[in-house]
């Protein structure tokens, strides 16, 4: 994990509320198998965007942090719910880095928050999350999300089955993008945080740094804005930023994609998709960091960027060679 992605000890601030009392602060691992919703469910807990979210697979590449904070029947606590990439077969030296950075985000929680789309059901990813998750000495809790495109009696057995496999001590049923069950789910993680000073301010979303969420929200374009094969062989890297006299901001970003034919794609007739994907990003963009943003993309074809270390080094996740 690169120093980024740290929690730095000066960023431990207190020991008790503000109101008076005992802090609670606890990690909660985000996992599951892709297109389970983990980053919808985190940006729905947080009330605000701090991960970005597609359609697509695989969307998340590495761990984010939202940092939530919540007052409940034991009074306040900060959440801090890791979200992690989906768990699924890797090939690539990128898709090694992600799995590895999914299970390492759940061996450094508190707690595991196992999040498992009820629509799809018990898949061969999710029963290989599960089985590795049984042999986990961390406490384990069972979201089954989407359950507003279930029938209702789908639903019990689902969890039943699931309870059989791993030692689960709490079932949710949710609905992430509707907003139904999260209530509870906060309730009770605010309760079970342990005791202990928080590891971020109270005002702060997420330890993604800016120049990394530009990255990302302009990688969500590419995401939403493009298909086949194009959206899994890009990546965006942020290669300056200049902060200006007026208060704006001036970003430009670096897209890679595998091969010449991806670019082209990417580019569109006359670079109207790129220009599609520029114009929808900035606008996004100055609504999270509340100021102008002069945002300037260029296309790289870079073949196998997907294998280099300092590529995955520049993503924030580890080298597993």
């Amino acid at each position: 994990m690169s120093k980024e992605h740290e929690l730095p000890p000066a960023n431990r601030v207190g020991g008790a509320a503000a109101g008076g009392g005992e802090t609670r602060c606890g990690l909660v691992a985000v996992v599951g198998a892709p297109n389970a919703g983990k980053s919808t469910l985190v940006n729905a807990l947080a009330g605000a965007k701090v991960t970005i979210v597609s359609p697509k697979p695989q969307t998340t590449r590495f761990r984010i942090r939202a940092v939530v904070m919540h007052e409940g029947a034991q009074g306040k606590a900060q959440i801090i719910l890791v979200d992690t990439p989906g768990i699924f077969a890797p090939r690539r030296r990128l898709d090694r880095a992600m799995v590895a950075a999914a299970w390492g985000g759940a061996q450094d929680a508190d707690r595991t928050l196992l999040i498992v789309d009820a629509r799809a059901g018990l898949t061969d990813a999710v029963r290989a999350i599960a089985g590795r998750l049984a042999g986990s000495p961390r406490p384990i809790w069972l979201a089954l999300n989407k359950v507003d495109l279930v029938d209702p009696p789908r639903l019990l057995p689902l969890a039943a089955e699931l309870n059989a496999m791993l030692k689960v001590e709490e079932t949710f049923m949710i609905s992430a993008e509707k907003g139904r069950g999260l209530d509870r789910l906060l309730d009770r993680l605010a309760a079970d945080m342990p005791p202990g000073p928080y590891l971020f301010p109270e005002d702060e979303l997420s330890d993604l740094p800016n120049r990394m969420l530009v990255a990302e929200i302009v990688r969500e374009q590419i995401l939403r804005q493009t298909h086949e094969e194009v959206p899994h062989h890009a990546t965006v890297e942020t290669e300056n930023w200049e902060e200006r006299k007026d208060g704006s901001v001036r970003v430009d970003c670096t897209v890679y994609v595998a091969r010449p034919t991806q670019k082209a794609i990417l580019i569109g007739d006359g670079g109207a998709r790129i220009k599609a994907i520029g114009q929808s990003a900035r606008r996004e963009l100055e609504g999270l960091l509340e100021r102008r943003v002069h945002l300037f993309l260029n296309v790289k074809d870079r073949p196998g960027w997907d294998e280099e270390r300092g590529r995955l080094r520049a993503l924030g996740l580890e080298d597993l060679d």
